[in-house]
């Protein structure tokens, strides 16, 4: 044993890098599990922790874990600016605004420019109206957005939201992909981002790949990449 569960319910923050293909819970309820597997404790299941901003299963970079009394931490947090890097592709569209699900709904790029696409960019800095994807984990009568979704059920009252970008910047262009850098504020779907960007260019489009790099002044420099398989063990050094 490593150490004292104490140490863990007085309040951790956990820098981790989110890995591919895992959902934020999934990585809380491993870690979770491997600290109580490596921490002295009577009372196995006596600890707070949760994250604080939900990255999407196919969304990698930073998550910050909170465990004890810094879980109080996370609506703080979660006010903090946020910046990702990532690609949008377009000329098609999918269901949920990402990879996860199939491409359909393909349309033309002939029309679009370098410079197309980076005047339109300036378009969406400031703040402006997004609605959320239908697959998120927003809640409605207890069930998330992306259970009724991935049913085929559909949504009816998913209104729109004001969001805030602080910078957008077109990083690379290589029609019918473009790499972007963006900065945003709280609640700031950026999957809707990316199909509003399409809208905007006259075409379909969706967010192909996302990295989180930023929170606050928390970044993936510091952060810790995970061995996320059946025998997953939190390292060492999370513990010391």
């Amino acid at each position: 044993m490593i150490k004292n569960l104490l140490e863990f319910q007085n309040g951790k923050m956990l820098l981790i890098d989110k890995p591919w293909g895992w959902t934020s819970f999934e990585v809380v309820r491993k870690i979770k599990n491997s600290i109580l597997t490596n921490t002295l404790t009577t009372k196995k299941g006596n600890l707070k922790i949760g994250h604080a901003g939900t990255l999407d299963p196919l969304a990698t970079g930073l998550l910050i874990v909170l465990t004890g009394k810094y879980t109080k931490k996370v609506y703080d947090i979660q006010n903090y600016k946020k910046t990702y890097t990532g690609i949008i592709k377009l000329g098609c569209e999918t269901l949920s605004f990402d990879s996860e699900t199939e491409e359909y709904n393909f349309s033309s790029t002939f029309h679009i420019t370098p410079q197309l696409i980076r005047k339109t960019s300036k378009k969406f800095i400031g703040e402006i109206d997004q609605y959320p994807p239908s697959f998120s984990a927003l809640k409605k009568k207890g069930r998330r957005y992306y259970e009724y979704a991935r049913k085929g059920e559909k949504i009816n009252s998913m209104k729109s939201r004001r969001v805030k970008i602080y910078q957008f910047h077109i990083l690379k262009i290589g029609i019918p992909y473009i790499k972007f850098f963006i900065e945003c504020g709280k609640g700031t779907y950026i999957r809707s981002l990316a199909q509003d960007f399409g809208k905007a260019l006259r075409s379909g489009s969706y967010l192909l790949s996302l990295r989180r790099e930023r929170i606050g002044n928390f970044s993936t420099n510091s952060s810790y990449d995970l061995d996320l398989s059946e025998k997953f063990k939190i390292p060492c050094y999370l513990l010391n």
